[in-house]
């Protein structure tokens, strides 16, 4: 069968993604289905990092604080959805593939999309390490560290990217197998989350 991905092209690609991002706005207009559902989930992330950014901020006002928790829910909300996504992509088209695991293949425990969205995570967390290392208000040690501390994380990307490679190709192969794993987010949620179907009183009344 076709490949589904390419594991070191989407690696590439949400390493671009996020400095081309932090110039102008985000978009993910891709041909690419699986692309387009790897960015749209860096795109969740991305913006989950900045707001976690200003949740920080010592010097916010509460009712920021909290229009940054509601914001941070959202997108968290959303960048689990499309995780979701991503695996409901791979395992149809496993199915039109004609690739059928045994059920007594190993069970995988992460999934395609959960390894997309640490592969985004990394993508982050290099983008702003790389600019440690080139502030120039902050010390010789301070950047001579964060390279120390870039370095390592390209290596784990690069290492991430390998493994998503390798399942990729033992799946299409039918000798492993993994199921979507829904996140049953239940604070969202007006029906299952008790202080808001409790109007504030947590146990509900």
């Amino acid at each position: 069968m076709e490949p589904l991905f390419d594991a070191r092209a989407i690696t590439a690609r949400l390493n671009d993604a996020v400095a081309r991002w932090h110039e102008t706005t985000i978009s993910h207009d891709e041909q690419d289905i699986f692309l387009k559902l790897a960015l749209t989930n860096q795109g969740f992330n991305f913006q989950l990092w900045h707001e976690e950014d200003k949740a920080r901020d010592p010097h916010a006002a509460p009712e920021d604080i909290a229009a940054c928790k509601h914001a941070i829910d959202g997108f968290n909300q959303q960048r689990n959805d499309s995780m979701e996504r991503m695996d409901e992509f791979v395992l149809e088209g496993l199915r039109l593939g004609g690739v059928n695991a045994d059920q007594q293949a190993p069970l995988h425990s992460e999934t395609v999309g959960s390894i997309v969205d640490r592969l985004a995570i990394l993508a982050l967390k290099s983008f702003h390490m790389r600019e440690e290392t080139l502030r120039e208000d902050a010390g010789e040690a301070h950047r001579r560290g964060c390279a120390d501390k870039l370095a390592v994380l390209e290596a784990q990307q690069q290492d991430l990217a390998g493994c998503l490679a390798m399942l990729h190709d033992e799946l299409c192969q039918g000798r492993i197998r993994f199921k979507v794993y829904r996140q049953m987010k239940m604070y969202n949620d007006p029906s299952l989350n008790p202080v808001l179907y409790g109007k504030g009183k947590p146990g509900g009344s």
